[in-house]
């Protein structure tokens, strides 16, 4: 029997949302995948939301970085160095495997990314763990760099694809600071890829080799890190910390008082956050923000939170929260030689800022939202995606119940004069049950149906998808009523 995420891959690739990237080749690489035009539409219409409700409403400012950078960039930033993971490698058939998570498999326990190479060879032989394969041995545990190198030009410069969109960001940095005229603390937004060279990508979109992220750094001056205006806005909001295994629902200002979070600045951004992933649907109850211990941190954080949600793959992180206090802009002053060090005009006194990272997947949030609104219902023969209206990446079908006696070309006048305003879809083939439950596969929430009644009164049937309630409308009132539902 097909697990959910089995069923969510398949109804996925089927109904245009994402399939393996040259999926009928046989020497085609896990980790890459193609989104279709669904998949697409969901991607551009959770960005939309992130912009309107997090980059336009904080007045961020956001750029378009490129994805290849040099060398000496990564050397400044120290993914060259510690941006790793573990590898096993089989003895005999040289299969490889991340150390952290054939573990995991075997003993159903989270082991810590952050262990050192003998630590995760002591776990390998405690359980006897063997290659899934052949059955040999391991080697002994050794790190793998998750960049991926490329050479430009017919010098052969050495460079890399960015393995996170913020680095262009850090370098960009000056510039920005001096032509945007921005007073600290302020946000520099950028959505776009970055490419990880997994040692075994799985799980479809939660862990693949090139990614889309929309990430958010907020600049600051360290010493001012508690003189937040609009905290007292969003002190009483409340957040689930889940810390060294239990959670404590606090409200922001409870977070500060007890120093579980580090400053109203990381408290304010925490909310801002699980505002905007409540916006496009994840249920309060679903979602935690988990505090990572110092051996657990992104080598370049001092405060983490990763922002989770829970599905049945486990609790699946789609956002981390990292005080990247000033590592970056230090790291890449020193190796550019170009001075990061800048002057805040509310104090008078130049600063290298701190900054905090907001840095979310939009794959992970597109799975999780497919596999949250995802049901099935045996006894109307049909399984459907409830997305959040704004997010359906149809929002409204247009079907002729016949194509004769002029149904077709009223349908067509009200898909065009709909389509401006709405992502519409015309469907005129098979039965009209069919074409709901084509529909409903793809989580769109109304379908309008021209049948003979429209030829004698200019009325349409509106079928809703949740409740799979009909109503009856004139056609000239439909823009105002899906206007209602949907805006």
């Amino acid at each position: 029997m097909e697990n959910k995420f089995e069923k969510i891959m398949k109804i996925a690739s089927n109904r245009g949302f994402f399939w393996p990237s040259a999926e009928y080749y046989p020497d085609k690489q896990a980790g890459f995948l193609d989104y279709g035009p669904n998949g697409l539409k969901l991607k551009e219409k959770i960005i939309k939301n992130w912009r309107k409700n997090l980059v336009q409403k904080e007045e961020m400012i956001e750029i378009d970085g490129c994805l290849i950078l040099p060398k000496s960039v990564f050397i400044a930033s120290g993914h060259l160095t510690s941006f790793n993971d573990p590898l096993i490698i089989c003895k005999k058939c040289k299969f490889k495997t991340r150390a952290d998570k054939i573990i995991e498999e075997k003993t159903k326990k989270e082991i810590k990314e952050s262990l050192k190479m003998e630590e995760y060879d002591k776990l390998i032989k405690k359980y006897k763990i063997k290659c899934p394969n052949c059955k040999s041995q391991f080697e002994k545990a050794g790190t793998w760099n998750l960049m991926f190198p490329l050479k430009i030009g017919a010098d052969k410069k050495e460079a890399y694809l960015r393995g996170e969109t913020c680095q262009s960001i850090f370098t960009s940095f000056p510039r920005i600071f001096k032509t945007s005229r921005k007073k600290f603390p302020f946000g520099i937004a950028q959505v776009g890829k970055a490419f990880r060279n997994e040692i075994s990508p799985r799980q479809g979109l939660i862990r693949t080799r090139e990614f889309n992220q929309m990430e958010i750094e907020i600049f600051f001056n360290p010493e001012k890190e508690n003189e937040i205006a609009e905290f007292d806005d969003i002190k009483k909001e409340k957040l689930n910390l889940y810390i060294k295994g239990k959670i404590k629902k606090v409200s922001a200002e409870e977070g500060i008082k007890k120093k579980l979070i580090f400053s109203k600045l990381v408290a304010y951004y925490l909310v801002l956050l699980k505002k905007f992933y409540l916006g496009i649907g994840i249920p309060e109850k679903l979602m935690r923000f988990r505090y990572l211990e110092k051996e657990d941190r992104p080598f370049y954080s001092k405060e983490t939170w990763d922002f989770e949600v829970e599905t049945s793959l486990g609790w699946q992180e789609l956002c981390a929260c990292n005080h990247r206090s000033d590592h970056d802009l230090k790291g890449h002053g020193k190796v550019s030689s170009q001075k990061t060090e800048v002057l805040d005009e509310t104090t008078g006194k130049k600063i290298i800022p701190n900054v905090f990272e907001l840095s979310a997947g939009i794959g992970r949030a597109i799975y999780v939202l497919l596999e949250l609104t995802y049901q099935e219902e045996p006894k109307n023969d049909r399984t459907l995606f409830t997305f959040n209206y704004n997010l359906s990446p149809i929002q409204v079908a247009v079907f002729p119940l016949v194509n004769k006696e002029g149904m077709p070309k009223i349908a067509k006048e009200i898909y065009n004069s709909l389509n401006n305003s709405f992502e519409c879809f015309y469907d005129a083939s098979g039965s009209i049950g069919r074409r709901y439950r084509r529909q409903d596969e793809i989580g769109t929430p109304f379908c309008i149906t021209i049948d003979g009644q429209t030829l004698k009164d200019n009325t349409v049937t509106i079928r809703e998808r949740d409740s799979m309630k009909q109503h009856r409308i004139k056609i000239k009132d439909l823009k105002t009523w899906i206007s209602d539902k949907i805006l």
